[in-house]
């Protein structure tokens, strides 16, 4: 067996909140990276892998539970460890030669020793003839190349990603991606393990040699795949479309859905006050439930092949299904998913008859809109501050997620006509809209 890399054990972080409350973000988190392999940490967005990588990198404490770096502790950055981040961070004000030197510079690398490092790094990663370059002349692609550039020339022992194409358009990040595994499998760097944190799962699948899928609120890793296909993959691969499946059934069928939205026997339950719904924009909703209910989708539709039908993000995709299961627009099963007779009511109506139905549902099935509107309904004035809704939920969000939800709920209700909102005053109320 190769050689253990990383080991982190039992690991939990929480954020503090308030001065009395703590919100929860990782969870008794356990896994082992070895040598000579490509592991993807696959999630849907503020899931908290990337703190999980941050933590690993030594940037960020646990607040319990340990990270061990070939058996010493991970207390702070370390030597042997580089990380490639999501949003480039290259230091605008430097050239392409300077951002890649930054990071021996900061270890005490010689000039002359450094200088020879960095051009040998922007070499391996095509990026030649762009030295004296800055980031502001660079594509998106190639400003990810100097970050690539950036981490190989430390010439680290595992190489930590954060996201690292999600920026980049599909074509630029396929190509990208193509000369990643090109420099792993020639061996042109001396990285010894790849921890790549992504949300896309061909992209796990296309890279990976292990998958670790974690679910969210607090994160926790809920399954762990072994990817057996050879380099290079195709998506046409039956193997390749087969773990497609099961990973897309694991995420909508993981641990935290029944707990969530299903009660004793399988049938759905109702949410609690403080469920931290997804952002979901209603004519997207709608959109969607129009597409599944055409007669060329059989009744139960492949998640895949939805998410490729409509060029939907895993994330998005997950986000909408949830909201349609929620309001019993939809159930979810293995991987599928199937509009109820209440959905398929939805998708016929008229845009009248479609307000009243989710005006409905919203009252039933979501219990902010119906606090909202039972608090409206009771006092003399039909009105209330939205600071009155954003403390109740401040007893189970943070007081940002409380606002995005809050903003959530108040735009379902206004679109379902179950209350209205003034933006300048911040009033909610039943009165009809001047």
């Amino acid at each position: 067996m190769a050689e253990t890399i990383v080991e982190v054990k039992k690991v939990v972080k929480s954020f503090k909140k308030s001065a009395k409350q703590e919100l929860l973000v990782l969870d008794d988190v356990d896994f082992t990276m070895r040598e000579g392999e490509i592991v993807a940490l696959l999630g849907k967005s503020g899931s908290g892998k990337s703190t999980l990588l941050r933590i690993i990198a030594g940037l960020i404490h646990p607040s319990y539970g340990d990270v061990n770096y070939r058996g010493e502790p991970v207390t702070e950055p370390a030597n042997g460890i580089a990380m490639v981040f999501q949003n480039f961070a290259l230091m605008p004000w430097l050239t392409v030669l300077q951002n890649v030197e930054l990071g021996l510079e900061a270890i005490g690398i010689p000039r002359d020793e450094r200088r020879q490092r960095a051009l040998k790094a922007i070499d391996i990663i095509g990026m030649d003839g762009f030295e004296s370059a800055y980031p502001k002349e660079l594509s998106g692609g190639m400003r990810q190349r100097v970050g690539f550039a950036r981490a190989l020339v430390v010439e680290p022992d595992i190489l930590l990603m954060d996201e690292p194409f999600s920026a980049l358009d599909v074509l630029t990040a396929d190509n990208l991606k193509s000369d990643l595994l090109d420099l792993w499998q020639q061996k042109k760097t001396r990285i010894n393990a790849i921890l790549l944190v992504t949300h896309n799962i061909e992209e796990a699948v296309e890279i990976a040699d292990r998958i670790l899928i974690f679910r969210s609120d607090p994160g926790r890793i809920r399954a762990e795949l072994t990817v057996d296909i050879p380099h290079p993959r195709s998506d046409q691969d039956p193997r390749y479309r087969e773990l497609v499946d099961q990973i897309y059934t694991l995420m909508t069928t993981s641990p935290d859905r029944p707990e969530r939205l299903l009660a004793a026997g399988g049938k759905p339950r109702e949410i609690g006050l403080g469920y931290r719904l997804p952002d979901v924009d209603i004519s997207v909703l709608t959109g969607l439930v129009e597409e599944m209910a055409d007669p060329e989708y059989a009744q139960r539709i492949d998640l895949p092949e939805l998410s490729e039908e409509l060029s939907l993000d895993v994330d998005d995709l997950l986000a909408l299904t949830e909201i349609l299961e929620i309001l019993r627009f939809a159930n979810i099963s293995k991987g599928d998913i199937e509009l109820t007779p209440a959905g398929r009511r939805f998708a016929s109506a008229d845009i009248l008859q479609r307000k009243k139905i989710f005006a409905a549902h919203l009252i039933r099935y979501v219990p902010l809109a119906r606090n909202i509107r039972r608090v409206l309904n009771e006092r003399p004035s039909h009105r209330a501050s939205e600071e009155r809704f954003l403390g109740e939920l401040e007893d189970y969000l943070s007081e940002e997620e409380a606002e995005r939800v809050l903003k959530v709920v108040i735009d379902w209700g206004r679109y379902a006509e179950v209350f209205a909102y003034d933006y300048n005053t911040g009033i909610l109320s039943l009165d009809n809209p001047e």
